[in-house]
């Protein structure tokens, strides 16, 4: 199965490492998955080309979670021929992203063009709806949707033989470090969900995680293991943080703080940090974790 299994890197915004596309050749072309946003499309192609393949070989595209930097891009793939395989709860955003777009714009404002790029939507002929438990075979290759919400509730990590693409559920974690950084950017962040992903695949007994913040892993229960033990850390701080009433400016800086420092407890710093702040910035923490306390906390 891995010596399939081909590693895209995005090179988004000119950083290594940061968002990986995963490419898996069939008899009738390859399928994608994750797209990245639609600035690295032209990256992808030429990863592809280097294998063999052009954009219309790529018969399906599978996507974790319609978040702008794993989906973004779906539309451009659509449009080469694609079908899309997305949540049940995210396919009318890949049809329609009017409303993602708005939210995104929101929170990155005059960047949305620089980091994204055009997304376009994805005729409804193309888009596969996903439940839970579904599957998707092309040509010799299977993979199944595992409904993991936490990070976002229209998430899917996808399930092939006992490896698991994990799009966030897995955290993030990139090659050359052993940090494991939660993507905790906003609105749906919900860590007792994300702990029952956790557990959902535990219960696979998978040997590789493939996050796409970044790479294949071969260590899938420490992987998994160091992840709950992250969120516990989280919750702890975000308990001792919000129950002192800080104001937002107060917030963004003491998790932005605690997160660097906890990084650097791990030996990131440099470069290194620079990447897991692309992949995952952490000034977005601030935001999710004030959302998750106010929605799942404060009137508990």
């Amino acid at each position: 199965m891995l010596d399939r299994i081909h590693l895209i890197d995005t090179h988004f915004q000119a950083v290594p490492e940061a968002i990986a596309v995963f490419c898996i050749p069939h008899a009738q072309g390859a399928l994608l998955i994750e797209t990245g946003p639609g600035t690295v499309t032209e990256t992808v192609t030429q990863r592809l080309k280097a294998i063999g393949l052009a954009p219309s070989d790529v018969t399906d595209v599978l996507v974790t979670h319609i978040h702008l930097d794993h989906a973004g891009a779906a539309g451009w793939w659509a449009k080469q021929g694609a079908t899309v395989h997305v949540h049940e709860v995210g396919a009318p955003h890949l049809a329609d992203p009017s409303k993602l777009l708005k939210s995104a714009t929101r929170i990155y404002g005059d960047d949305m063009d620089r980091l994204w790029g055009e997304m376009r939507p994805v005729p409804e002929a193309q888009l596969n709806a996903l439940a839970d438990g579904d599957t998707v075979t092309v040509s010799d290759v299977t993979l199944e949707a595992l409904d993991t919400p936490g990070h976002a509730y229209h998430h899917h990590a996808y399930l092939f033989d006992s490896i698991a693409f994990t799009g966030d559920v897995a955290g993030v974690r990139l090659p050359g470090s052993m940090h494991m950084s939660p993507p905790l950017a906003p609105p749906e962040i919900d860590l007792d969900a994300w702990r029952t992903s956790i557990e959902r695949l535990r219960a696979r007994e998978l040997t590789h995680i493939a996050p796409t913040h970044f790479g294949l892993f071969t260590d899938a229960e420490d992987h998994l293991d160091r992840l709950a033990d992250r969120l516990d850390a989280v919750e702890a701080f975000t308990e001792e943080l919000m129950t002192s009433h800080p104001t937002d400016d107060e917030i963004e800086t003491a998790v932005t703080d605690w997160l660097r420092s906890e990084a650097e407890a791990d030996g990131v710093e440099g470069p290194l940090w620079t990447r897991y702040e692309t992949a995952n910035p952490s000034w977005m923490a601030a935001m999710g974790l004030k959302r998750f306390w106010q929605k799942h906390r404060a009137n508990a």
